[in-house]
C-alpha cells in the first residue's frame, strides 16, 4: 500500500517494516510466486467468500515467532480477514522511485522470506536495518520499529 500511497505529494519519505516492496506491475501474487519453494510459505488458507485469513495452527510460528505464545495464539483467533483482491492488485508505479525509502529487515520472518527482503529493499534503494525478529517485529520489538521511523523523519 505505501508504495503507490507514497505517491502523494505530502508524502516526503517510505518507510517499510518487514514489507513487500512491487515494482511497477508487481503484486504480491507476483512476489510471493518469487519464494523459493523450498522454504517457508506463508499459510494463506485458501479464499473463502472472496476472503482470505492465514491458518490459525501455523500463525505462530509464521507470523509471529518471538511473540508470547499467548499473545500469538490471540493474534492468531483475532485476525480480519483480508480480500482477495489485496494479493492481485498490481502497483501502477513505486513511490520508491522517486522518494528515499528505509526499511527494517526481519532475519527471523517466515511470511517475507529474508532473502527477498533483501532483494526488494535493495531494488528500491532503501536504507537498511536488519532485526532478529519475526514478521510480528512491530509487536516484538517495537523500539527498533520507532527507531527505524525516527530516522527516516529526521532525515527528511
Amino acid at each position: 500500500m505505501i508504495t503507490e500511497a507514497g505517491n502523494d505529494p505530502n508524502v516526503a519519505a517510505l518507510v517499510y517494516i518487514a514489507a513487500f516492496v512491487p515494482d511497477k506491475g508487481e503484486s504480491v501474487n507476483t512476489l510471493i510466486g518469487g519464494f523459493p519453494k523450498d522454504g517457508p510459505q506463508p499459510p494463506i488458507l485458501p479464499p473463502q467468500d472472496g476472503f482470505l485469513l492465514l491458518d490459525r495452527e501455523k500463525f505462530p510460528d509464521s507470523f509471529a515467532g518471538d511473540v508470547d505464545s499467548e499473545l500469538a495464539a490471540f493474534m492468531a483467533d483475532s485476525q480480519l480477514p483480508w480480500g482477495v483482491g489485496a494479493l492481485e492488485g498490481t502497483n501502477s508505479g513505486p513511490a520508491w522511485a522517486s522518494k528515499p525509502s528505509w526499511y527494517l529487515l526481519t532475519t527471523e520472518d517466515r511470511m517475507i522470506p529474508p532473502p527477498a527482503q533483501r532483494e526488494m529493499s535493495g531494488r528500491a534503494g532503501a536504507t537498511v536495518e536488519e532485526a532478529a525478529a519475526s514478521h510480528s517485529v512491530y509487536v516484538s520489538q517495537p523500539e527498533a520499529v520507532a527507531a527505524l521511523i525516527e530516522k527516516a523523519a529526521s532525515a527528511t
